[in-house]
């Protein structure tokens, strides 16, 4: 991946984790107990208990967890790839392991939600005294992004 993307890559995240977590064998994410240690047991981390700590996280820096669950970061990716990337629906949906045939539109209750943040006002849609959008340095298109 590109400089300005290293923090989304798996293979150096997953190296950080090895090495912070300081495992050499077992469940690479085991549950944690009291106090923010890891499990010394071999016991994954369950479901429930990733729900808790990243609603915990939220409300840490003041966000409101209510809307948000573990589908979160599927959708994130999704509309991520969808905004920001410019990717076709047909790449997103091979990325996320959606059907193609557009018959359930799984696809569109991943990049569209009643909790998003539109870019664009729409009173503005058609606004022709609205600043032209910029040339985005991450897609080389024109966007309001840039």
């Amino acid at each position: 991946m590109p400089d300005e993307y290293q923090h989304l890559c798996v293979v150096r995240a997953f190296a950080h984790w090895i090495l912070a977590s300081g495992l050499t064998e077992g469940y690479l994410f085991r549950k944690i107990r009291a106090n923010d240690r890891i499990a010394e047991e071999n016991e994954p981390m369950t479901s429930e208990q990733f729900l808790e700590m990243f609603r915990n996280n939220l409300l840490d820096v003041g966000v409101d967890f209510v809307p948000y669950g573990t589908h979160s970061f599927r959708r994130g990716g999704c509309q991520w790839l969808s905004v920001e990337r410019r990717w076709p629906l047909r790449q997103i949906c091979e990325w996320g392991g959606w059907s193609q045939e557009f018959t359930h539109l799984t696809i569109v209750k991943y990049l569209i939600s009643w909790n998003d943040n539109p870019h664009v006002n729409r009173d503005d849609f058609f606004n022709m005294k609205r600043a032209p959008a910029r040339v985005c340095p991450a897609c080389n298109r024109s966007c309001h992004c840039a």
